[in-house]
């Protein structure tokens, strides 16, 4: 099959999917999720859709187990929008990208700052403790 169209039943299944989990899923399990992409196989019969949920691993679980079953639903959604012989068959995965690249941020955030933190550190040390007339500095005990 050539890409193109798989390319364009990918995009189709992921603006389907997006728009049914946040306007039409009730589910209050279901929270903070945001549609990726999708993939799907190159005979047209599988589909994984990636997402993302933000929050604690307890609620990304609670958002997976509730997309799990909201799964037929989903399916019955895509089937209206695609005219094609068969519905794929639909799979979330959780999708670490976006959290990943967040930390990453993070990480050169924080190290940008201790650097600009040595670099002015270093600027405002007194380069010499000693009299500028050639006398020795008296040390008081």
């Amino acid at each position: 099959m050539k890409t193109h169209r798989l390319a364009r039943v990918a995009e189709a299944i992921r603006e389907v999917a997006s728009e049914t989990i946040l306007f039409e899923l009730r589910d209050p399990r279901v929270k903070q999720v945001t549609v990726t992409r999708a993939e799907v196989s190159g005979d047209l019969q599988h589909a994984k859709i990636y997402v993302s949920i933000m929050g604690t691993e307890k609620e990304q679980q609670l958002s997976m187990h509730g997309l799990k079953h909201a799964t037929g639903f989903l399916q019955s959604k895509i089937a209206d929008r695609l005219q094609t012989r068969y519905t794929p068959h639909v799979t979330f995965v959780l999708d670490e990208g976006v959290k990943k690249s967040l930390e990453v941020a993070r990480l050169i955030h924080e190290a940008l700052a201790q650097s600009s933190q040595a670099t002015e550190s270093t600027e405002e040390e007194p380069q010499s403790t000693e009299p500028s007339d050639g006398s020795a500095a008296v040390e008081e005990s």
